[in-house]
């Protein structure tokens, strides 16, 4: 698990471009998720992808969901650590295993945190 801290890069990631590095890195549009343990804040590409029969979204549902959870990723400053990462990570999402990437909570960030 790679672990990054916050990036004073402001360019913000854009969906579709976030796309073109699931397409590339992995041949799939997986679905990922956000969430928070400890001082830690981690995104994990999920196995579920969309086409995939049992996936619950269509394509406008899928980049939507993609889309707000890319604007936290935005507005707390990760886009460039999260980019970087797209283009390295080798570990492959799998049936009941994630990719993890492990991001330091940053002041920005807490304001999202209950």
């Amino acid at each position: 698990m790679t672990k990054f801290v916050y990036s004073s890069i402001m360019k913000p990631l854009l969906v579709d471009e976030f796309i073109h590095y699931l397409i590339h890195r992995w041949g799939k549009k997986y679905d990922f998720r956000l969430f928070k343990r400890g001082e830690y804040l981690y995104l994990q590409m999920m196995w579920r992808f969309l086409g995939q029969e049992s996936f619950p979204l269509n394509e406008v549902e899928y980049k939507e969901s993609i889309a707000d959870k890319i604007e936290i990723i935005n507005r707390c400053g990760y886009s460039e650590a999260v980019r970087e990462w797209l283009k390295k990570v080798n570990s492959r999402p799998r049936l009941g295993r994630a990719v993890s990437l492990k991001l330091s909570i940053n002041e920005k960030m807490k304001e999202f945190l209950i």
